[in-house]
């Protein structure tokens, strides 16, 4: 798997054994609900408008609606698979999920201001990562957060190092155990290994307008390797 358009297809062939798969990751959720937290999010949500793009089967949303747990929240993905995983889930009313493409938002109807965005596993399987963040931006309130929650390791050896043994030693693996295919865990490990250092996705934040703009790691194994990166629109 090669084309970033074939991602979410292979979501969609992954949607029942997702949240297993992750769930025997030490700290994924908590690390998903960190980066929400760090949004700072007023008031509990109340009587805000968050968006979770690439939601997935929901997880990122849980942990959205964790930090803010009075706001409307509307999750967002391109896997129809994971999507009815996210569905099938019990929520409040104040959650409703929507079938697209990060980069269809207005066709799918999704119109700001957004008071939040929170963007976790997403940018760098995006075909136009800059078209896409400047989207974001303009669907955000001024002065509301873009929160992208994401692996990054080019800045450090000692965390390529560490992704790339995890990965193939655990990850794919365990992918094949539990799904019969590693292609798309093979995508992951080499996707990662392709994305931004932590210092060049902060100057891409900047260059499509954000301001603010800064990071922070996680703790466990992933600490250098997952990143929140934060940015407000201007």
């Amino acid at each position: 798997m090669n084309v970033r358009r074939d991602v979410p297809a292979a979501f969609d062939a992954g949607a029942a054994a997702y949240d297993g798969l992750v769930g025997a990751n030490p700290g994924y959720n908590e690390h998903l609900l960190l980066s929400a937290q760090r949004m700072n999010l007023p008031d509990g949500g109340r009587g805000l408008r968050l968006l979770d793009v690439g939601c997935g089967t929901g997880l990122s949303t849980a942990a959205l609606l964790a930090a803010a747990p009075h706001a409307e929240i509307i999750g967002v993905d391109g896997s129809a698979g994971m999507l009815a995983q996210a569905r099938a889930k019990q929520w409040p009313d104040t959650v409703r999920f929507v079938h697209s493409y990060a980069e269809g938002l207005a066709d799918a109807g999704v119109e700001g201001p957004f008071d939040g965005i929170l963007a976790a596993y997403l940018v760098r399987n995006l075909p136009d990562p800059d078209a896409t963040l400047t989207a974001f931006r303009k669907l955000l309130a001024p002065g509301a957060t873009l929160a992208v929650h994401d692996y990054s390791v080019r800045d450090s050896r000692v965390a390529g190092i560490t992704w790339n043994v995890v990965s193939t030693a655990v990850i794919i693996p365990m992918g094949r155990l539990r799904t019969g295919d590693a292609a798309l865990y093979r995508y992951l490990r080499d996707s990662v290994n392709r994305f931004d250092g932590a210092s060049a996705f902060q100057d891409r934040l900047r260059a499509n307008g954000f301001v603010n703009v800064r990071s922070e790691t996680v703790t466990g194994w992933q600490r250098g390797i997952v990143h929140t990166f934060l940015a407000d629109a201007p």
